[in-house]
């Protein structure tokens, strides 16, 4: 190419390479790209999947079906842990109630065997004291009829202590020890039926599935990742400002996302400025080197903008700070 030529190609270029570093001089403008917080839906316990309820690039909504792992062992566990509490719950209950019917009836027929064989002695007695007044038997033989006498007064009262006792529940700490058992058994019962939840999950917000790494009938370790979710609220724009800028960005600034194939910019906020600097110099800080100290920061697009995709090229203009 001869110099002449040269000359009046560098000539054209020069104005279009001037308004170039005249836009890249902006200094509230900045170049980033699209960024995505992905929820992974795992299971804390390991399992067969059985059936995924989603497909990669569904739009789903919050408590849809996502996916079931084999829960027989989980299920069976359920069912002895509610056989627990019932019998726990039955116990305490026999314990707090009285003697049934039949129970009492029995008590109150010993009882009255009991006074007719305290009645028979005393008549006994009485009469042994006549004979031994009337010097027919001995002594003895009126102590003897006396002592008969004292255990039937016993046997008596005993009767009536049980039939006293029937009327009444158990002892407060036997009670106490059988609700300490019904607690257990449904803390058990509690902690089945979680591991049961666990192998069927839902999705816990709504967004796009963004991936599905397993499918039915493959063994699923515990604390895998099924499917990822991509929530609309969770993508954000990620760009970088030098060191010179910072003082310019605050905790909720406003800014405008520009991006090819936008139809209209996206208004956003700052809701992030990183505390550390990236891809700095090792030497020490000067005003030569510090050009090139930058920062990451963050903004999130506000309810109801167009939605960006994660790796998207993007263009950040920040707003003057109010």
């Amino acid at each position: 190419m001869s110099l002449s030529l040269l000359g009046r190609v560098c000539a054209a270029a020069l104005p279009l390479t001037l308004c170039v570093a005249c836009g890249l001089a902006r200094d509230d403008a900045f170049p980033g790209y699209a960024e995505g917080d992905y929820v992974r839906l795992s299971a804390p316990l390991a399992g067969t999947l059985t059936d995924v309820h989603l497909r990669r690039g569904d739009q789903v909504k919050a408590g849809a079906p996502a996916y079931v792992l084999e829960q027989a062992s989980e299920t069976a566990a359920r069912q002895e842990a509610q056989s627990r509490v019932g019998r726990a719950e039955a116990l305490l209950a026999d314990l707090r109630k009285g003697a049934r019917s039949d129970e009492v009836a029995a008590l109150q027929a010993a009882l009255r065997e009991a006074e007719a064989a305290l009645a028979l002695s005393q008549a006994n007695l009485e009469r042994e004291r006549k004979l031994v007044a009337d010097k027919f038997i001995s002594r003895a033989r009126l102590d003897q009829v006396a002592g008969a006498l004292a255990a039937d007064r016993a046997r008596v009262e005993q009767a009536r202590a049980r039939l006293r006792l029937a009327g009444t529940s158990a002892r407060s700490d036997q009670v106490a020890a059988a609700e300490k058992e019904v607690e257990a058994a449904r803390a058990q019962l509690a902690q089945a039926q979680w591991k049961v939840d666990q192998k069927a999950q839902a999705t816990p917000v709504a967004g796009m599935v963004s991936d599905v790494a397993y499918r039915a009938g493959e063994w699923v370790p515990a604390g895998a990742a099924i499917v990822t979710l991509l929530p609309p609220a969770n993508i954000k724009a990620r760009f970088f400002i030098p060191e010179t800028q910072l003082g310019k960005i605050r905790m909720g600034q406003g800014a405008i996302i520009a991006c090819d194939g936008c139809a209209q910019p996206v208004k956003a906020r700052i809701t992030f400025v990183s505390p550390e600097a990236e891809y700095t110099s090792p030497l020490i800080y000067s005003k030569e080197n510090r050009a090139s100290l930058v920062f990451m920061v963050e903004a999130t697009p506000e309810p109801g903008q167009a939605p960006l995709h994660p790796g998207q090229p993007l263009t950040v203009r920040t707003e003057p700070k109010s």
